[in-house]
């Protein structure tokens, strides 16, 4: 089989005499001589690497768990082939452990004065902005004996995004917003419910229901339904200080809290409420207002994507201040913070009363269920010692959840697979009772 390239040259110079190979000068210029003649020739016809145009192109966006792909193009502008190896280096969590080799080398030749694309196909790890700056090309002459190598500038940005999980459950939340929404009878009164129709009393009927001016132009009693009110404003409020860092699973308690109010976001939208978004700790991190119930949600998802926990203990008077401030009319305030005891009595209890005399107060807690299952744990020493500090645990999340209630406060504790459908329930709960 014929051989070709470096192979060839390396079976000729092998073929030499062995005598040439004695430590003289003569036999060293022998040897080097056609060796550094062929190595001259491969670097000369290695295409230049600084005259290369690179240009990108494709996704700028990606949810966390799906891939995006971007597109490099590379344009040959000299008279020389360009036969190269190509790196397209992104941050560590751009890729999944052990994929980053393979999907971000490429080899690729460009004929001269043409283009060729390749494509970089990322799957982060991590919500966030995504950056590259540089890639790095090296260019091969014919006999892949020498290469240039150099880098370009080439920035791109992948912004990931939230995953939003929780949107599975938004089919079955939506059936049950359509039935409080008159398409089925409501026959619940109060603060938040407006009048919808009347309709045939039937024996159970609400009495405070019926209407006597209507029954007395008919020959049968009339009652009054109920539906609840449109354009209600909610806040939604994400605590994004130390304790949101704490880790529960896989990802921080703020992602789970994210996902949650993902999922409220959507349903009260649909619901014909108004929602904003605050993201505070010791300073706002995230801003949303005044969206329209077909850009809250992009708009939610975007400003999510960037917030990171920050290792600092939340100031709650600032937290209550600026909320004040964000919604200056009544409204349904959704905190999603922590129950540990400690940042709830000595931080958020003080000031709660200015939220909750304005305000209807929701608070949604992030609960471990490591926590639940070390309670349930016995056969041993060790697992009864466990059980008895999840248990205590578990008392004193229940004991400042009830201090809360006291104050008026409504407190959804769940895990983190529970607390979206659950925080959605409570908000349709509020709903049916006339109380947003």
């Amino acid at each position: 089989m014929a051989l070709t390239g470096r192979a060839a040259l390396l079976a000729a110079l092998g073929s030499l005499p062995v005598g040439i190979w004695e430590p003289s000068w003569t036999g060293i210029l022998a040897v080097n001589a056609p060796l550094a003649v062929a190595c001259a020739c491969d670097f000369a016809l290695a295409a230049p690497v600084r005259r290369l145009g690179l240009t990108r192109s494709g996704d700028t966006s990606v949810r966390l768990g799906d891939t995006a792909d971007v597109i490099l193009t590379v344009t040959n502008p000299s008279r020389r082939p360009l036969r190269a190896r190509l790196r397209d280096a992104w941050p560590p969590s751009s890729w999944q452990p052990g994929t980053e080799t393979a999907a971000s080398r490429h080899s690729l030749t460009v004929p001269p004065g043409e283009r060729r694309r390749v494509t970089t196909r990322l799957s982060p790890t991590r919500r966030g902005d995504r950056r590259t700056d540089r890639v790095t090309i090296r260019s091969y002459g014919p006999l892949g004996l020498f290469a240039r190598q150099g880098t370009h500038k080439a920035p791109w940005t992948v912004r990931v995004l939230p995953p939003f999980t929780s949107r599975k459950h938004l089919p079955s939340k939506l059936a049950r917003l359509r039935e409080l929404d008159g398409r089925t009878s409501v026959l619940t009164r109060g603060e938040g419910t407006e009048f919808d129709s009347l309709r045939e009393y039937v024996p159970g009927d609400d009495t405070r229901s019926i209407d006597w001016r209507a029954t007395a132009r008919q020959t049968t009693v009339a009652v009054r339904t109920w539906r609840p009110e449109r354009d209600r404003h909610i806040l939604l409020v994400l605590d994004t200080g130390r304790t949101s860092a704490g880790r529960v699973g896989d990802a921080p308690r703020l992602d789970a809290s994210m996902d949650a109010a993902l999922l409220l976001a959507a349903l009260a939208s649909r619901a014909g409420d108004r929602v904003d978004l605050l993201a505070y700790d010791r300073k706002v991190r995230a801003l949303v207002q005044g969206r329209t119930a077909g850009d809250v949600l992009p708009a939610l998802v975007n400003a999510m994507a960037t917030l990171e926990p920050e290792l600092v203990e939340t100031n709650a008077r600032g937290l209550t201040a600026t909320a004040l401030r964000t919604s200056p009319r009544r409204s349904l305030i959704v905190l999603l913070t922590t129950l540990d005891a400690a940042p709830i009595e000595e931080g958020l209890l003080p000031v709660l009363s200015q939220l909750t005399q304005r305000h209807t107060v929701l608070l949604a807690s992030v609960a471990d269920p490591h926590i639940g299952d070390m309670a349930k744990a016995r056969g041993n020493v060790d697992a009864v010692y466990e059980a008895a500090a999840a248990a205590q645990a578990q008392s004193e999340r229940h004991r400042t959840a009830e201090q809360l209630r006291r104050h008026g406060v409504m407190v959804v504790d769940a895990t983190p697979d529970d607390l979206a459908p659950a925080l959605a329930d409570a908000y349709l709960a509020l709903k049916a009772a006339g109380r947003l």
